[in-house]
């Protein structure tokens, strides 16, 4: 499966979901998937959306198709959900990041199929150790997480969204 930006990671028929890589606008629409599902449910602000903003663009910015991937999920023209693989620098694990899906998208197997693709990736490319964080609360991504084989890490109470949240670290070793 391609992560590449702009390849298409699998064909489907016009009125189903989409997985492929970067299209344009697709930066967008992912950073106001997250500003907007975040201000509805946990009440973050600007600062919240401005780091989705800032982190997503420096990662386009400096992709690289041999360790890093972008994938979204397009219903029609709508992306709908998306998630990224921060690429091993040095030593250290790959990330998970980014995962959002529209509310409108969501229980129709298209956050599995973001994860797969993923996941299949992180295998295809060597890593061994892959982590991403979130927070507690967030049980249908928790979900998937434990289905691909992640383990809850840590946890810490954390603030730094401007509302309490128990912060958590999830590792997942090949």
């Amino acid at each position: 499966m391609s992560a590449a930006p702009g390849r298409a990671a699998d064909a489907a028929a016009p009125d189903a979901p989409r997985i492929s890589g970067y299209e344009p606008g697709a930066l967008g629409r992912v950073v106001e998937l997250h500003g907007r599902w975040y201000a509805r449910h946990w009440k973050f602000g600007a600062y919240f959306e401005a780091l989705v903003a800032q982190g997503l663009a420096e990662f386009l910015g400096n992709f690289d198709a041999a360790r890093d991937g972008f994938w979204i999920a397009r219903l029609g023209e709508t992306v709908a959900g998306s998630v990224s693989l921060v690429g091993a620098r040095d030593a250290g694990p790959a990330r998970l990041r980014w995962f959002i899906l529209d509310e409108g998208a969501q229980g129709r197997g298209i956050g599995r199929r973001l994860m797969q693709a993923a996941m299949d990736f992180s295998r295809a490319a060597g890593y061994r150790h892959v982590y991403l964080t979130t927070f507690a609360g967030l049980d249908a991504a928790r979900a998937l997480y434990e289905k691909h084989g992640f383990v809850l890490t840590h946890e810490a109470a954390d603030r730094t969204w401007g509302v309490p949240v128990t912060e958590q670290r999830f590792d997942w070793h090949a």
